[in-house]
């Protein structure tokens, strides 16, 4: 019997997967201009020009964190059954018009305002690296290429923040931060929206695909998933009951949680605690971008390492590159230094994003990924996101960072050794044999 061709990859040309990372790769970029990496150089101004306390910026982050961690098990679910196409034009068009809203501040008494602006960010899932609208649907289209993807993906963070950050700056100093906002929130909704409407798809399933590009050969009375070889087999998925009894989950969540708390008390302050120490806005703005590219850069290595080295190997070096960075925030004294501190701090940065955006679906399996990713965001998120306001108050009241950020450090140290001693789980055995000789091994 001859065999059939049953997969729609062949002679297709380019893996609809890769559109899909590219779509991805740009709404991150631009989520850079959305008040997430570029956040920081508004605080400046805008505390000097309202009367605002640090406290009320790191309670504005916090916010965002909060409300995305109670909308993060529904939209997770949400993107699983009805994937991004909808929900990211959404989220692009929701956060811009509460970037509109934030130039309207004028006084320190509309402090609150500001901070609900970035809780209505939070409630649509796009917070920059790592959001479930922008992640998961990368995940979905791939198996055995996936730490390949997710590394592609990941140099949209590094572009847009050598566009957009940089640019952020000319704008506050050009025409104010009240017009800043309003420029990067229409640039947002007109690259995001168009792109995410036209060129978004659920999963490769949906169009007659298989994740990776790979393809299915049947012949008559043979049953769709086998071949001559064995059978076809997908990776193995956990629903999220059994994820959330697995001691590795939680194990999981208690590593992000922590490092996400220790990186929000300096990611956020640092920039104006610079511009505070005498360093020019100007080099902390290209330092600031620089951190993204160092990001996107680790986030890119690690993708390509990942089929040779553990990710929780490499998720732990970021964790303490992350910790020498702060250490060297705290000290830093001159230029050199203080941009040293923020590269390093984006490589570990990018190894964070890295194993948040890899180690969920390769420990998991990706059918349900965004819904398991949903369950343990809210911990991570309300948990991590107590770290700027603590770090705001203690330098509103003694006018330093520095023991809030030395306890960063600790934390920091603390999830690299987590990530060392947490394995894969014991997935359920696989009915076939030979899965070497799956189809998914081939091209």
């Amino acid at each position: 019997m001859s065999l059939q061709n049953k997969s729609a990859g062949e002679g297709r040309g380019l893996y609809y997967g890769w559109v899909i990372v590219a779509v991805m790769a740009t709404a991150g970029a631009v989520s850079m201009a959305m008040g997430s990496l570029n956040f920081g150089l508004f605080i400046k101004p805008m505390g000097d020009t309202l009367g605002i306390g640090r406290a009320w910026f790191g309670w504005a982050q916090t916010v965002r964190q909060v409300s995305s961690a109670v909308t993060s098990p529904p939209v997770g679910w949400l993107i699983d059954r009805y994937g991004s196409r909808v929900m990211l034009p959404v989220a692009a068009i929701v956060t811009a018009s509460a970037m509109v809203a934030l130039s309207f501040l004028d006084e320190a008494n509309d402090a609150w305002l500001m901070v609900a602006m970035f809780a209505i960010m939070g409630l649509v899932g796009m917070s920059g690296p790592g959001a479930l609208v922008t992640s998961v649907p990368v995940l979905k289209w791939f198996v055995r290429k996936r730490g390949r993807a997710i590394s592609f993906m990941a140099l949209g963070i590094p572009v847009g923040a050598m566009v957009f950050v940089p640019l952020t700056q000319m704008f506050i100093d050009w025409w104010g931060w009240e017009r800043a906002w309003i420029i990067l929130a229409a640039i947002g909704v007109i690259v995001i929206a168009p792109l995410a409407a036209i060129f978004v798809r659920r999963q490769p399933e949906d169009m007659g695909l298989l994740p990776d590009g790979d393809e299915m050969h049947v012949s008559e009375g043979v049953v769709e998933g086998e071949t001559q070889r064995g059978q076809y087999v997908e990776e193995v998925s956990w629903t999220v009951r059994e994820a959330t009894r697995s001691p590795i989950f939680w194990s999981l969540v208690a590593m992000f949680s922590m490092v996400s708390l220790a990186t929000s008390t300096v990611a956020l302050h640092r920039i104006p605690d610079f511009a505070d120490r005498g360093f020019d806005t100007t080099i902390i703005a290209w330092a600031t971008a620089f951190d993204a590219v160092c990001a996107g850069a680790a986030s890119f290595t690690f993708g390509i390492l990942v089929s040779r080295v553990p990710g929780r190997l490499l998720g732990s070096l970021g964790f303490s590159f992350l910790a020498i960075a702060s250490v060297m925030t705290i000290y830093a004294a001159d230029d050199v230094t203080m941009f040293s501190s923020m590269a390093i701090f984006g490589l570990g940065i990018g190894g964070m994003m890295f194993l948040q955006n890899f180690i969920w679906a390769d420990y998991f399996g990706r059918e349900n990924v965004g819904a398991i990713r949903g369950f343990s965001m809210p911990i991570n998120l309300i948990l991590g996101a107590a770290g700027a306001p603590i770090a705001g108050y203690v330098y509103d009241y003694t006018g330093s960072y520095t023991e809030v950020w030395w306890v960063g450090v600790g934390l920091m140290v603390c999830s690299a050794l987590l990530a060392l001693i947490t394995p894969p789980p014991k997935k359920p055995p696989l009915d076939v044999a030979e899965v070497e000789e799956s189809p998914l091994d081939g091209g």
